[in-house]
Formats: structure tokens, sequence, C-alpha cells
């Protein structure tokens, strides 16, 4: 795929070092906002969900085990092949990039955990946005959740070292360039590794030029995983909830 090809997250996210790095992301917290997310959107029982960027299909996972038919796409074949032990009659994975709708309707659609943003062309960014309207059934939502670049930028812990697995993972943190950008270096069997994360600092108001663009309409905002009232100052997320 050529978008595999120049763009850095296809690498990074494909190799076992970023799942390693991140292993420890809090599942219960993650368990608690789907519960809280469709229990706001009042999804009924085997309504159809696309997790978005489902990365190696944790929201997938509990979202089916609350009574979801849910599928989950993501442009990393390794964590595909990974997610793709928990399918089930009503639970299933393939590889797709965001920017391209899938060729099927949902009752809502869910980009998840920052996975906007990280394109080289930022005309994808919207293209991804048109994307999740296309997938949706009449009367479905859409929900983005983003990180609140203003916290994220006020509060950047500039470096860190980090020992997972016996793996010394040392990272820099900076924003330059309107993109939020983490350089991680390690060695691991005597070879060395660097990667760059840059994420797009998508703000409350680019996503509303988005919408405005993309034809959609913006329902709800949030800014934690207890859906709690957006506050750019001190909320740890954006959370948008559209149609």
């Amino acid at each position: 795929m050529e978008l595999a090809e120049k763009n850095w997250f296809s690498s990074w996210f494909d190799t076992p070092y970023y799942h390693i790095l991140y292993k420890d992301r809090n599942d219960d917290e993650a368990r608690e906002f789907m519960q809280n997310l469709v229990s706001f959107l009042d999804l009924p029982k085997n309504a159809t969900i696309l997790d978005l960027a489902c990365g190696k299909g944790r929201h997938s996972v509990f979202l089916n085990q609350l009574g979801y038919n849910v599928t989950g796409v993501d442009l990393s074949e390794n964590s595909i092949r990974h997610a793709r032990q928990f399918e089930n009659h009503s639970l299933r994975f393939y590889t797709h990039c965001m920017c391209e709708p899938v060729d099927e309707k949902f009752d809502a659609v869910f980009n998840l955990f920052t996975s906007l943003g990280y394109f080289e062309n930022e005309k994808d960014n919207l293209n991804s946005i048109k994307a999740i309207k296309q997938e949706l059934k009449p009367g479905g939502y859409g929900v983005i959740d983003f990180m609140n670049v203003k916290k994220v930028i006020q509060t950047l812990v500039p470096e860190e070292n980090k020992t997972v697995q016996g793996i010394d993972f040392e990272i820099n943190r900076r924003f330059k360039d309107g993109y939020v950008m983490k350089d991680i270096r390690f060695t691991d069997e005597d070879m060395d590794h660097s990667y760059t994360e840059k994420v797009q600092a998508l703000t409350l108001h680019d996503f509303q030029k988005y919408f405005q663009e993309a034809g959609i309409v913006l329902k709800h905002t949030f800014g934690n995983y207890r859906l709690e009232r957006f506050d750019e100052q001190n909320s740890d997320r954006l959370i948008l909830v559209f149609n």
C-alpha cells in the first residue's frame, strides 16, 4: 500500500516494540469509557459499531462483550493479526486505511485514543472524517476521542526514560510546527532503534472546520472518559460526538 510506504506510523505501529512500550495502558479506564459512551448514545444491543484504527482491538473486544456487533479495522497488519484471535460471530477485524470509507454502514463509528492527525497530507484528516460520515447509517453517531492539545502542550514532559520488558526506552517530547512529536530510542539485542511519533495538534476549532466542510453536525463535546464537560485549559481529552 502506497500510504504505508510513506508514513511513519505504518512502520512504528507494526513493530512489536510499539506494543511493548504501551503495554500498560489502562484497560479498566478504556472499558469504563466504552460503557459510558454506549450508554450516553443509547445504542441498543446488537447495534453495529465500527472501531476505526482499532490497534490490537481492546476497545472492540470490550464493545463486543457489552453485546454489540463490532468491526475493527487498522492499517497495521501485525495488530490485526493479533486482534483476530478474539474474533467470533459478532466481532471481526481486517486491515484498512481510515481515510477511505469501508463498504458498509454502521449505527456508530468510533475513532479512539488519538488515532487521527498522523497523516503527512492534512487533507487525509478531512478525508477520514468524510469517510466516517459515509460509514454511518441514518441517525448514526460518530465519535472522535482525541488528546486535548492545549493541556498536552502545557504539560509536556521533555525527557523520560522507561524500562519495559528489559528494554530501556529513551523518550524525548516536543511541540514543533503544529505537531506534538515524540522521539523514541532504544537498543535491543545489540541493535539500535529510533522512531518518531508525530501527531498534528488539532484543536476543537480545527475539528469544527473539518466538520463544517464535511457536512457534519457536532452534537456534544466532552473532556474526559466520564463524559464531563470539555474545558480547554484543564480537560485530559477532547471527545466529539457528531452525525
